[in-house]
């Protein structure tokens, strides 16, 4: 089948009353914009021009429901081609605009770090010597991630050029020739950056539903089943027991009493397989 083909069979699968009628009831007003720039984002991409419909449709679903714009010059969120399926794309300023909303974040931002600025890091104390005053010059060594709660709560994240390098490789199959390598920084900002919020951040139904879907080929509209075709073995690395045992430290006094007592035990017993788990237990307090 030819991509102009596939692209009117895309246009048609989005023109049904049943499927206006879906984001209608997601967006108002704001659907049929939505939709055109779906169709955009699809006639502009001849790979994504052959994809399945219905996984272009879950992906926009999926974007409708966190309130994301599908625009590449944004930034927020992406649908890239994978395939013949469509993959869901989180960016840094998706997760920035998500946690937001929380109305729990007084501070949050993530940077490149060059190598005229970066001075050191001191992995015991997370303090970052750089000097951001001095204008960008040489090659980016690093990326920055930092977040400050309105309870005061702060924390910074920095990795160096090589770790992030190494931990594209180790999950995404197709980092030297997907969206790694074409948009290099976009998604190594937006790697640090879930990494933080995933392990230290406040997290809303929203942000956790954004680490679910990124990188994903959704099966659902609802995003309740998904694949991660990029890295099949697993979406995420497993925590430590160290980031465990330090944000149970900080969240335990929210916790409810069985909650505790299951989360005592898996630290004390180092339940390897409940980690993620209790992961989410506490980054949801």
């Amino acid at each position: 089948m030819s991509n102009l083909a596939t692209t009117k069979d895309i246009k048609s699968f989005f023109g049904q009353d049943n499927i206006k009628a879906k984001f209608q009831e997601m967006l108002g007003k704001r659907a049929p914009q939505f939709i055109t720039s779906v169709l955009q984002i699809v006639a502009n991409n001849s790979y994504l021009s052959s994809a399945d419909p219905l996984s272009i449709y879950n992906c926009a679903a999926t974007a409708a429901t966190l309130d994301l714009p599908l625009n590449n010059n944004l930034g927020f969120a992406w649908i890239v081609p994978y395939g013949k399926q469509a993959q869901f794309q989180m960016g840094w300023r998706g997760y920035v605009q998500l946690a937001q909303r929380t109305g729990q974040y007084l501070k949050i931002n993530v940077v490149e770090v060059y190598a005229n600025q970066f001075r050191g890091w001191d992995t015991l104390r997370e303090k970052l010597d750089a000097d951001f005053a001095l204008p960008p010059s040489g090659s980016v060594v690093g990326y920055c991630a930092y977040f400050m709660l309105i309870n005061g709560f702060e924390k910074v994240v920095y990795w160096d050029i090589e770790k992030v390098k190494a931990h594209a490789k180790k999950y995404s199959k197709s980092w030297n020739n997907g969206p790694w390598k074409d948009e290099f920084d976009k998604m190594a900002k937006k790697t640090v950056l879930k990494d933080m919020l995933s392990k230290w951040g406040m997290m809303s139904v929203e942000i956790q539903k954004a680490l679910v879907v990124d990188q994903a080929v959704i099966q659902d509209a609802d995003a309740t089943e998904v694949q991660y075709p990029d890295n099949p073995d697993t979406a995420e690395p497993i925590p430590t027991f160290e980031d465990l045992e330090l944000l149970y430290d900080i969240k335990k006094q929210s916790l409810g009493a069985d909650e505790k007592q299951d989360a005592e035990r898996i630290l004390s017993n180092k339940e390897e397989k409940s980690y993620k788990k209790l992961q989410t237990l506490l980054a949801a307090k």
